[in-house]
């Protein structure tokens, strides 16, 4: 049997396996796939050698992009900075409330 590795889902809590939560293990399950495929096309078109940092390298960098993403939160949100002027229409301000004839 190949070995087994602990997967954790409780109560009102998102997975997690190996330090990764909920949508971060798909994010890195596709990290590792992209390198895969990157370091294969590199190493059938160009050479075996550079196939292979490229592969490392798409999935290091990968798994490391979203270890940082996943340090802000698994619900990121933006918050927009800064002072917002709404301007206001006066010419149609006398409107509302008036009934219109149908």
């Amino acid at each position: 049997m190949g070995r087994q590795f602990q997967v954790y889902k409780g109560l009102q809590r998102p997975l997690v396996y190996r330090g990764f939560k909920g949508k971060y293990i798909y994010w890195g399950v596709g990290s590792l796939l992209a390198g895969l495929v990157l370091g294969a096309l590199t190493m059938a078109l160009v050479n075996m050698w550079l196939g292979l940092i490229v592969m490392i390298a798409a999935i290091a960098g990968g798994l490391v992009f979203i270890a940082g993403k996943q340090k802000k939160g698994l619900h990121i949100k933006t918050r927009p900075t800064g002072t917002f002027i709404h301007q206001v229409n006066f010419k149609k301000f006398h409107h509302y409330g008036r009934k219109t004839s149908i």
